[in-house]
């Protein structure tokens, strides 16, 4: 083989290695921050958390606020507006729920921040047509609070605050008709970054 050649091969060989620690580390984060969720307890507290939320008044929906903190950046990186996690400054940014479907009445959406920034979660009605994530964008980076039904954005409590601290639990109890909800975190630029998800209330 000559050296060239060989020189390609362990650059692709490096290229798979990187891409393999880099799949494994943010699953790895993901796991860790509750992403992957599955069931919330009576009192649901993340690993090493500062408080924990309450036993869910009616249903429970188990919110998870997630960011990588402050991280190395290429210049191509875009600042996302699809639904997936994405990037805001130089912080991967991620709004997961468990479960996306529960039964019209009172809900308790108790959420943790296994990020590092404060965070917070507003439950906000879709309009007929509308999916996540397509809020207009103000010029202070956050969309209109306008017939928001609650809010968790007091660190270890109930209703709004001044947002959810590193490693704290919020909670708030609506309650909501059968339709289409929205449950986002309107920080500046975090909407921006993907921190959104759809929330389905049935009859």
């Amino acid at each position: 083989m000559n050296p060239h050649r060989r020189r390609g091969v362990w650059s692709a060989i490096a290229i798979a290695v990187a891409a393999l620690v880099l799949g494994v580390a943010t699953t790895g984060l993901m796991a860790a921050s509750g992403a992957f969720h599955r069931a919330g307890p009576a009192s649901w507290r993340a690993q090493d958390a500062r408080c924990a939320a309450p036993a869910a008044t009616g249903r429970a929906v188990d919110v998870t606020v997630w960011d990588t903190g402050r991280m190395m950046r290429g210049p191509n990186w875009p600042a996302p507006n699809n639904g997936h996690p994405g990037w805001y400054g130089m912080s991967m940014m991620r709004l997961a729920a468990h479960p996306t479907t529960v039964p019209a009445g009172k809900v308790t959406v108790r959420v943790i921040n296994a990020g590092t920034l404060k965070h917070e979660v507003i439950v906000l009605p879709l309009l007929a047509g509308q999916a996540a994530g397509q809020r207009a964008i103000g010029s202070d980076g956050r969309v209109s609070e306008a017939g928001s039904l609650g809010e968790a954005s007091r660190t270890c409590g109930s209703g709004a605050g001044d947002g959810i601290a590193s490693g704290a639990a919020a909670w708030t109890t609506v309650m909501l008709r059968s339709g289409r909800y929205e449950l986002l975190c309107n920080v500046p630029g975090h909407y921006a970054a993907g921190m959104y998800t759809e929330l389905d209330v049935t009859r």
